[in-house]
């Protein structure tokens, strides 16, 4: 049982030996007050709605989100507040794990802060930290009920103050803003009235408790505050502006960056928890005078969804090592950092379909924690932009990526208790074009002999031939349809290269790589497949999806052994009642 319950978080014997003492004792202390509150009490709130008010008050208590979420440069000099990409993804998964919306009151807290830690206003950034250390939490004012995220056309306007130098006055409405009830910071992106173009933009720091905010309602039917809110006539004085210009648009594309990360390793966690349950439940439910899992069928479902959560963790854990080490020279974690927002959220999807197939109606009982699951795994692939923006963002790469690589020092494991500051220093959001990326075949030939891998290597490689010779010409390249069908071939190289680049770090064994693989190789073939019946696929790009369908190489004998593997985790951890 050790060996398949050890690469999945289990509250039972999580010990996070890695980190720092301090983190290490805060990761456990999150644990343990979950695990003290107790499945019905959990399920209870979830299903009530209420606000997190007691879990903000442990949050407080144990000064969690300052020292998660104060970078070294506002941290006072405490040692242990530092921006950690590493240790935030753990606190992901063990809010995902419980339920979301504790999550979702952090996540927003990221972007909330994102253009505090951005900006060059001393005071502003003493004011947020001062705000995290009495456990405030923040809020991140960008989209609006008209225009979404599309921050061109914002309609928060700011008009010149004439009783304040410098001063301003907003007035305008956001929509979709978490934890807009209570945050005692929320930064804003707006508009001034009287300056053209993008020159005009502002980010500023407004507080939920001022008179001329007024809260109007939470959009969303949750304990997550999705909050609407309208200033009217809010004064703005120079020392609540973040950024201004080209900056303000800036920070807000790469606080996104930095807070759409925090969606894979979330998504994990609610993997995680669900599959404790499902497998569980297979394993002692009698059909027909036979165990569920005695049926084939049931058995190949629930083992692809644990080697598809496998293969998440591990592209997200070599994922962090890429966001960690990213510099001014090295931005890879561009592409790496959309992949683990769509590929990883939207594996999540399958991986509780998968196991929602086998359990049926159990899924839906009030008292598992698996009907939550089964709503809020909807909801991360649509966070952050949907899957359709990150793809296509994805698609910038990847000539470049395929074709085209570069020397790059290896990038080792992060777990090191450093300061991620170059997230708040990224610079201008554009020049994707010109990221370049190491030789992605490194990893696929140090497991050559890997039946599934090599199979999947010969699909990898048939996809840089279609980019050489069949790629979508200037007319095709306006048919989206199309070329997401692409981008999902793409992704899949991307997602096994950093799956076996990681496998390799930690020594993971190659029988589960190659059944992970199987899984993969057919999922190529489905998305060539969906390629060829584009509208828009030409003869000779039909002729090469359907020439880069494979099937898996089977071994019965390997596939019953990682069965064996999730057959264990019955009964490996079930929440306290």
């Amino acid at each position: 049982m050790a060996e398949s319950t050890s690469l999945l978080f289990n509250p039972r014997t999580y010990d996070p030996a890695h980190f720092d003492p301090e983190t290490r004792r805060l990761l456990r202390a999150t644990v343990d007050w979950f695990e003290a509150r107790g499945k019905r009490r959990l399920i209870q709130d979830y299903r009530s709605r209420v606000w997190l008010a007691d879990f903000l008050e442990f949050a407080a208590k144990e000064e969690l989100f300052a020292t998660f979420l104060t970078p070294a440069s506002a941290a006072a000099g405490d040692g242990d507040r530092r921006w950690d990409t590493a240790r935030i993804a753990a606190l992901n998964e063990i809010f995902g794990f419980y339920g979301l919306d504790y999550w979702y009151a952090w996540q927003v807290t990221v972007l909330g802060l994102g253009p505090v830690w951005q900006s060059d206003n001393a005071d502003a950034r003493e004011r947020a930290a001062g705000l995290l250390a009495q456990g405030e939490v923040f809020a991140f004012g960008l989209s609006e009920r008209t225009h979404g995220a599309d921050i061109y056309s914002t309609d928060m306007l700011l008009e010149p103050d004439a009783d304040v130098p410098g001063g301003l006055r907003a007035t305008g409405s956001k929509y979709y803003i978490g934890n807009g009830n209570a945050a005692g910071l929320v930064s804003v992106f707006g508009r001034r009235t009287d300056v053209e173009g993008p020159d005009g933009y502002v980010f500023f720091a407004a507080d939920s408790r001022h008179p001329a905010y007024h809260l109007r309602k939470n959009v969303v039917d949750s304990s997550k505050f999705v909050s609407e809110f309208h200033l009217e006539d809010y004064p703005v004085a120079p020392a609540d502006v973040l950024h201004t210009g080209r900056a303000a648009f800036d920070a807000a594309l790469n606080t996104v960056n930095v807070g759409k990360f925090n969606l894979c390793t979330a998504s994990i966690g609610i993997c995680e928890h669900a599959m404790y349950e499902a497998v569980t439940h297979a394993t002692n439910r009698i059909l027909y005078g036979r165990p569920v899992t005695a049926f084939p069928h049931v058995r190949r479902e629930l083992t692809d969804a644990y080697v598809r959560l496998v293969g998440m963790k591990l592209f997200s854990d070599r994922a962090v090592d890429y966001f960690r080490s990213a510099g001014p020279d090295d931005r890879r974690y561009l592409l790496f950092n959309p992949m683990t927002k769509m590929k990883v959220t939207t594996e999540g999807e399958k991986v509780i379909d998968l196991m929602w197939d086998v359990i049926a109606a159990k899924g839906f009982e009030k008292d598992t924690y698996f009907a939550q699951a089964a709503v809020e795994i909807r909801g991360l692939p649509k966070l952050e932009g949907t899957v359709h923006v990150n793809l296509a963002l994805i698609l910038k790469f990847l000539r470049n990526h395929l074709l085209d690589p570069v020397d790059h020092p290896p990038v080792p494991t992060r777990l090191d208790a450093a300061d991620d500051a170059f997230l708040f220093r990224q610079g201008p959001a554009r020049g994707l074009g010109s990221v370049r990326f190491h030789d992605w075949r490194t990893a696929f030939d140090a497991y050559a002999e890997v039946p599934n891998v090599a199979r999947f290597r010969e699909q990898a490689d048939a996809l840089c031939a279609f980019v050489e010779t069949s790629a979508p010409d200037e007319e095709q390249s306006r048919d989206l349809d199309l070329l997401l069908a692409v981008g999902q071939l793409f992704a899949l190289v991307v997602h096994g290269q950093l799956i076996l680049e990681q496998a390799r770090l930690t020594g993971l064994d190659e029988e589960l790589l190659d059944e992970l693989f199987a899984v993969l190789v057919r999922d190529f073939s489905a998305h060539a497949v969906e390629l060829h019946g584009k509208d828009s696929a030409t003869e000779a790009q039909q002729e090469w999806a359907l020439g880069a369908v494979r099937r898996p190489v089977v071994d019965t004998a390997r596939s019953t052994r990682i069965w064996e593997r999730v057959e264990a985790l019955a009964g490996a951890y079930e929440m306290a009642p």
